[in-house]
């Protein structure tokens, strides 16, 4: 119990300290409908949400198919603008493919040390072409992670594919901002440097609670918990959205689905100390 309520926590609170800086400086009125909904759906999926089969049983490859077929989707059915497909068409909604599909996705390489190359070089390749640095970054922190959990080489070298695919793709993917989406922290900061700071420690302590605290292997955990530094950073240097504290039920739903006791691993590999 204890593992899952860190888990909502760790969701719970940069996204209230975002809807409170967006009602504090008047963003719509939709804005903090869409992310207070996606935050009580998520809290409900992660606090009764059900184990499906491990890695190991095929059942699971179906999910993962599936997880990349959905991230890929955009390059598909759109909408494109200015070259750049990267969102689900959701009827009146558009959600952001890469922080609505990513968490999971590294959560599941975080579980099958074995496979996690290819999870990681498809998504990375996905990305790359739609083109989306900030979900390419987040794939590098997940790496990062990753070798940190297990010494391996192969993460490490995943990680710098993903970094020269980020620059690639921030040199040819870039949109105008929009505010309360990207660059949350940098806007805050020009508004009051406090209420940045704020913003900025509560993305911290989430990133802290899913690298530390939630109920799970080390390799999940701090797959996830680089996802969000790689979100965060991405957002920071350029125009892309803000994970939790900004406007977007997308990055709100993604982590959920991935917090959510679901993903067991198929062999459990012992980070060093």
């Amino acid at each position: 119990m204890a593992g899952r309520l860190f888990a909502i926590l760790s969701l719970a609170i940069p996204t209230l300290a975002g809807l409170m800086f967006m009602a504090a400086f008047g963003a719509p009125q939709n804005y903090l409908l869409i992310n207070t909904a996606a935050l009580a759906l998520g809290s409900v999926w992660i606090w009764f949400g059900r184990s499906v089969p491990a890695l190991i049983k095929p059942q699971t490859w179906i999910l993962l198919a599936a997880l990349l077929v959905i991230m890929a989707l955009p390059l598909v059915t759109g909408p494109e603008l200015n070259g750049i497909s990267r969102w689900l068409p959701l009827g009146p909604f558009q959600l952001h493919a890469g922080m609505l599909i990513l968490p999971t996705l590294v959560a599941l390489a975080g579980a099958d040390r074995d496979n996690s190359p290819i999870i990681l070089i498809t998504a990375v390749f996905i990305a790359t072409l739609q083109p989306d640095a900030a979900a390419c970054f987040a794939i590098m922190g997940a790496a990062v992670g990753l070798y940190f959990a297990w010494y391996d080489w192969k993460p490490g070298v995943i990680a710098l594919v993903a970094f020269l695919a980020g620059i690639y793709a921030a040199i040819h993917g870039e949109l105008p901002p929009q505010l309360f989406v990207e660059r949350v922290l940098v806007f805050a900061a020009e508004q009051n440097p406090l209420i940045a700071l704020a913003l900025l420690a509560a993305l911290l302590i989430s990133f802290f609670l899913l690298l530390f605290s939630i109920k799970r292997p080390p390799a999940i955990r701090y797959a996830l918990a680089g996802s969000m530094a790689g979100f965060s950073i991405a957002a920071v240097l350029n125009n892309y959205p803000s994970i939790l504290i900004g406007y977007g039920a997308a990055s709100i739903l993604g982590y959920a689905l991935a917090l959510s006791p679901y993903i067991r691993e198929k062999e459990v590999a012992p980070a060093r100390s």
